[in-house]
């Protein structure tokens, strides 16, 4: 049976992002604009539109598994940041350039870091073809952000993180919004993060469960 994609994005629209309050109208457009099933493995498009996290990498020795996030939370995300047409966006882990790809949409820039080299390439080469031309892929150490082209109005972390490094709150420009998932499976919280005169203060904004995005977690300190 041969699957209509772009049924798919519709419903995907309709039951996943709609439902869960998602009603700023360019990033709905950009959800149905931007054809998902491109971003995944060719045996997982059957997947792409379900409401669920889909594996695009698995783990190895160097590294955890690389997911595209679920289209709920992820959209909740980039709502909450209020990306604007004129915004330069950090899009960190961006994988094979799915949530570029939407970003594209809704921003002036988008600057997307991805630390392997494989999902980089991937990410280049299907951006291209689809011709949004207004995002670079930069295979960087997620951790370090990207500082060749700060200040970012706009920050997005593309899954779970254990909290934010320093060099990624400097990389703010100021009035601007830094957005991540903080926290493991079920205890993660959204968090929205605004710089004002140098300063970030950071407020939860709704509960949400994604896939970790590797090399962010908490080095335990040691005590006596």
């Amino acid at each position: 049976m041969t699957l209509n994609f772009e049924d798919l994005r519709i419903k995907m629209v309709d039951n996943q992002l709609r439902t869960t309050d998602v009603t700023d109208k360019p990033l709905l457009q950009a959800f149905l604009d931007v054809p998902r099933e491109k971003f995944v493995p060719s045996a997982r498009q059957p997947l792409a539109y379900i409401d669920d996290d889909v594996l695009v990498l698995g783990a190895s020795a160097e590294s955890g598994a690389r997911y595209l996030m679920q289209p709920s939370p992820f959209a909740k995300l980039v709502q909450l940041a209020n990306v604007q047409p004129e915004d330069v966006v950090l899009d960190v882990g961006c994988a094979t350039g799915y949530s570029a790809g939407v970003l594209s949409r809704i921003a002036g820039s988008v600057i997307a870091i991805e630390s392997d080299q494989a999902l980089a390439e991937q990410a280049t080469a299907t951006l291209a073809q689809l011709g949004y031309d207004n995002v670079v892929v930069v295979s960087t150490p997620l951790q370090k952000g990207y500082a060749a082209e700060a200040p970012y109005d706009v920050i997005l972390f593309e899954g779970g993180i254990d909290h934010v490094p320093g060099p990624l709150f400097d990389q703010l420009k100021d009035g601007g919004r830094l957005v991540a998932v903080e926290g493991a499976g079920n205890s993660g919280q959204a968090m929205i993060y605004v710089k004002n005169d140098g300063v970030v203060s950071g407020r939860p904004a709704f509960n949400s469960a994604v896939k970790p995005l590797p090399g962010f977690e908490r080095v335990p300190e040691f005590e006596f």
